[in-house]
């Protein structure tokens, strides 16, 4: 799958934070403080896993302009996931 550069953009920002988090957890910072950020990475994530599902339905329908069921059904499949 070649990857929108956004995406990965999104993804490495995504490990920065994870970064973030792990320093967090090392200094002892409080939980609440901790928690915020990993609501982040998860916020962040979901997003990316919703770019790949409608990049990849794009991707479906340039193909041959007319998309399969099964293909729908795997799209539909990966949405209900996030």
């Amino acid at each position: 799958m070649a990857c929108d550069p956004k995406i990965t953009n999104r993804l490495k920002r995504a490990e920065g934070q994870i970064r973030g988090i792990l320093k967090m957890m090392d200094d002892d910072k409080s939980c609440q403080e901790t928690m915020v950020q990993l609501m982040a990475v998860r916020s962040s994530l979901d997003k990316v896993m919703g770019l790949v599902v409608a990049e990849n339905i794009r991707h479906c329908l340039n193909e041959n302009g007319n998309v399969s069921n099964d293909k729908i059904e795997e799209a539909l499949k990966m949405i209900a996931k996030l």
